[in-house]
């Protein structure tokens, strides 16, 4: 009798949720495992499949939170990423420590995400974000870049610091501000000019502000945003023709019951090749190698053709991103349909004009709370005029997925 008392206690403890407390200090474990059976068709390479988590989103990581009293709170978060696909190695993700109060918002001090990618549209309105179908990487919005700018899967910043407010009548706002120097960051990239960070005194930043409402049936968020990208002497030294990397964003999301449209905006100015719109991540391109030709060609990730990184602008040139779609839930079964565009503006006597469109469809399906089946079709067409005739690679991307979030 003692021992069946003793395997319920036990099995009662592990199904229960992994949080421990210590001293007035709440740590939780929390974490999601993802696995796609995915295939890219890009024209003239053929097509690659694999099972594996291409958006880099399986995660584990511990969360710490203490409460200081007068609606003051100290917080942590350390959090590590891999492939349960590909066996590989943990991957650094967020890293920060910071300070929360109910009136006056959050702070925090690290390695943190980017107001552009989870606050003020980006990931937060494309239903397949952080899947082979979303819509970053093949035209629809902006590609990662080396020091998380962008809106990539797997894009943090750096040596950051970031205020998000509460909100107030509906109206928030973040702002990131990335003082850190990039040869103290990096000592081979930054030797180099490639990273970007506070060298010389160049302090970059990003503000994001939305509005939230709900009248009746009808709820909808607007947002907008812009992002500074500064480059350092050092930079300007190494390659004159670059200058500072300016992004402004506008959107909004619209949900009226069980139907949402929602649809967003980016303006690139000045794209920085050395650490800002026009470069690709591993992550972002889905293993494709991101050559860096003012350097000698210089790259970073292996080329494996499964990339998927089309829809950046040319180098220190200008351009525009779009996305709309909309999504219909059906009790547990949300409908996906949606578009998007990258045109890169060409360059005086230098890169010629790029356009890349994409249209996808498909379907998640909730098991549960925490669980969901995921699946779907997305087309993409690539003009590039920097290519010879008929060598664009348009591609066909396939893929059936399993998530689990705890």
């Amino acid at each position: 009798m003692k021992k069946k008392l003793i395997a319920l206690v036990v099995a009662g403890a592990l199904a229960a949720p992994v949080v421990a407390t210590a001293q007035g200090t709440h740590v939780t474990i929390f974490g999601r495992i993802q696995a796609e059976y995915a295939t890219v068709d890009i024209d003239g390479n053929g097509a690659q499949t694999g099972v594996l988590d291409d958006a880099a989103q399986s995660r584990w990581g511990l969360h710490v939170a203490e409460d200081l009293g007068m609606g003051l709170r100290a917080m942590g978060r350390v959090e590590f990423g891999f492939n349960p696909g590909a066996g590989s190695t943990q991957t650094s993700r967020e890293q920060w420590v910071g300070l929360g109060g109910n009136q006056w918002g959050e702070l925090k001090f690290g390695r943190v995400q980017s107001p552009f990618k989870d606050f003020a549209g980006g990931h937060t309105i494309d239903p397949f974000a952080y899947t082979s179908l979303h819509a970053n990487g093949s035209g629809g919005l902006m590609t990662a870049n080396l020091n998380g700018f962008g809106a990539g899967d797997n894009s943090f910043v750096n040596s950051a610091v970031r205020y998000d407010s509460p909100s107030v009548e509906g109206f928030s706002m973040s702002a990131l501000l990335m003082p850190g120097d990039a040869r103290k960051l990096d000592p081979v990239l930054g030797a180099d000019g490639r990273n970007s960070g506070g060298e010389d005194g160049e302090w970059d930043f990003q503000i994001a502000g939305k509005y939230s409402g709900q009248f009746d049936a009808l709820g909808f968020d607007i947002f907008g945003g812009y992002s500074r990208d500064n480059i350092s002497n050092r930079m300007k030294s190494l390659a004159n023709i670059i200058d500072d990397e300016e992004i402004w964003r506008g959107g909004a999301l619209v949900s009226i019951a069980d139907l949402r449209i929602r649809g967003q905006y980016e303006y690139v100015n000045n794209a920085n090749p050395l650490g800002g719109a026009a470069s690709c991540t591993d992550a972002a391109a889905f293993g494709q190698a991101a050559t860096n030709a003012l350097f000698g060609g210089q790259t970073s990730g292996t080329l494996d053709g499964r990339g998927q990184c089309n829809s950046a602008m040319n180098a220190n040139g200008d351009g525009y991103l779009w996305i709309a779609g909309a999504d219909y839930t059906i009790g547990n079964t949300m409908l996906v349909v949606q578009g998007g565009m990258t045109r890169a503006d060409s360059l005086a006597g230098g890169a010629g004009k790029k356009d890349v469109e994409n249209i996808t469809a498909g379907v998640i399906h909730s098991l549960s709370k925490r669980s969901s089946l995921f699946g779907g079709y997305q087309r993409v067409w690539v003009k590039d005029r920097n290519v010879a005739p008929g060598t664009d690679t348009d591609r066909n991307v396939y893929s059936v997925g399993l998530r689990h979030d705890f």
